[in-house]
């Protein structure tokens, strides 16, 4: 919690050069003239998306991803799986370091939200364009919804901030109730909304947009089983035409080509510098592949191997379905034991285009537009609606290459239907763990793969793939225990 301070010095380093992807400018600003311009403005709400950029490419696909059915781990006896394997195996303790780096890093963009909402309406800064100043307030608000989206799907009732803290009094704030952060969550979300809706003229690429937040709304509403509230901000989304599916699912993971039509926000990544770039494809790759996945043969991945796609992932794919290869590669070589076998692994994302090293620049998407209609076709499917919903099912299956008309489904087959579109559409794209914590399937459904599992890989830990209801919240981290006196949550 000492993290909730001030901490807006660190990111007095980000800017907006030319392009939004440049998020670190060769030449500092000094505090004495950061808040009196619309440029400085913008380097704040730039410094808002930079803990987030940093946790999705090393920590919340470990938590959000590999913890689920569709992802695990190569074995591996030189480095052990002590942080991501033990998750993996539902070893969850709270000394993790995962959990930690994931805590601090959200807490750092929230406080940076705080900071640039606290500045934005002082007087003495001029603004050149008021639509920049309504863009600015609707990317803090919709920033610190998602920080606390992610934050509460993971822990449950967190810390609540809103307004910037000296750290003497920051330390001393205690967990909220999760009703109470998601209240907060939909009141940003909303007011998000009206700010971009006075910014529609700075629309700029890989910024957050109207679009973004009535999408997000929607999910949040979703999560909370508010049906007719997720089906109006859903729908509003679908109406607006501002983003249409691509005709080829490939596309949208296409680093030459950054895709903004489908894709209503995503994590913007750069092979401009270590900063800005990630290291996807040198995690997931089978640490025995060499260079040969990686097209990188000087890098060494001894420590990749992780968010391979499990079998569960692969036979959820129905014959024919073009996602699967765009979704799971497969290597055919040695593994951990030695022996030579095709290893899955994520083909999502990809090596880097130009950069001699292991920096890559795949966006990771958060919302996209297909998860829009799926999420619409299962609010209308949970109201009855069924009728209503088999062609928001049908549109995102067509794509695939799956075009057999859905008929005659009933309502309960229909919704077993849109959770398996829903795991191989946005497989490692950190939403499966979510998908089946809100559906209430997550004890059922990880108990059945903890179980496959175990026949399949003889080298797990003692006491590993054990469900019970209490992991499905994550353990708040020993040190906000310990040091803030944060209440831990049951059975850790």
């Amino acid at each position: 919690m000492k993290k909730i301070a001030m901490m807006f010095l660190a990111f007095m380093a980000s800017s907006c050069s030319d392009s939004f992807l440049e998020l670190y400018p060769k030449d500092g600003l000094s505090e004495g003239n950061f808040y009196n311009t619309q440029e400085s403005i913008i380097l704040l709400a730039n410094g808002c998306y930079l803990p987030m950029r940093d946790y999705e490419k090393s920590q919340h696909w470990v938590l959000a991803e590999l913890i689920s059915d569709n992802g695990s781990h190569q074995n591996n006896v030189v480095t052990g799986e002590a942080t991501r394997g033990v998750i993996d195996q539902f070893i969850l303790v709270s000394d993790n370091v995962a959990y930690l780096q994931f805590w601090q890093l959200s807490y750092s963009g929230i406080t940076r939200c705080n900071k640039l909402l606290a500045e934005f309406d002082r007087e003495e800064i001029v603004w050149e364009n008021k639509a920049i100043k309504h863009r600015s307030a609707g990317e803090a608000l919709f920033l610190r919804a998602l920080y606390y989206f992610n934050l509460v799907r993971q822990f449950g009732g967190v810390p609540l901030v809103t307004t910037p803290l000296p750290s003497q009094e920051a330390v001393g704030i205690k967990r909220s109730t999760e009703a109470q952060i998601y209240d907060q969550i939909i009141a940003d979300l909303k007011a998000a909304d009206l700010q971009f809706q006075q910014a529609a003229s700075v629309k700029e690429n890989g910024r957050a947009n109207q679009w973004a937040a009535k999408g997000l709304l929607g999910k949040v509403y979703l999560t909370l089983r508010d049906y007719p509230k997720a089906e109006e901000q859903l729908l509003a989304v679908i109406n607006s035409g501002a983003h249409q599916l691509l005709g080829n699912y490939a596309d949208i993971f296409n680093p030459a080509k950054k895709d903004y039509t489908e894709t209503l926000f995503s994590i913007q990544y750069s092979e401009s510098s270590a900063e800005t770039s990630n290291r996807f494809i040198f995690w997931f790759a089978p640490h025995t592949s060499g260079g040969q996945v990686t097209n990188r043969p000087n890098i060494n991945i001894i420590g990749a191997g992780w968010n391979q796609p499990t079998a569960d992932l692969i036979e959820a794919f129905e014959p024919g379905d073009k996602r699967k290869p765009v979704s799971i590669g497969f290597w055919e070589g040695r593994d951990w034991d030695n022996q030579v076998r095709p290893i899955a692994y994520v083909n999502k994302y990809k090596p880097p285009i130009s950069d001699p090293n292991d920096r890559s620049s795949d966006n990771l998407p958060v919302l996209r537009y297909s998860d829009i209609l799926l999420m619409y076709a299962e609010v209308l499917n949970q109201q009855g609606k069924v009728t209503e919903a088999i062609p928001f099912v049908q549109e995102v299956r067509n794509r695939a290459g799956l075009t057999a008309e859905l008929t005659g489904l009933s309502q309960a087959e229909l919704e077993k239907l849109i959770a398996k579109e829903r795991q191989v559409e946005f497989c490692f794209e950190n939403q499966r763990w979510y998908d089946l914590k809100r559906t209430g399937k997550a004890v059922e459904v990880m108990t059945r793969h903890g179980q496959r599992e175990l026949l399949l890989k003889p080298y797990s830990y003692e006491g590993a793939y054990v469900i019970t209801p209490n992991k499905l919240l994550a353990p708040i981290p020993v040190n906000e225990v310990s040091v803030n006196k944060l209440t831990q949550n049951p059975g850790y």
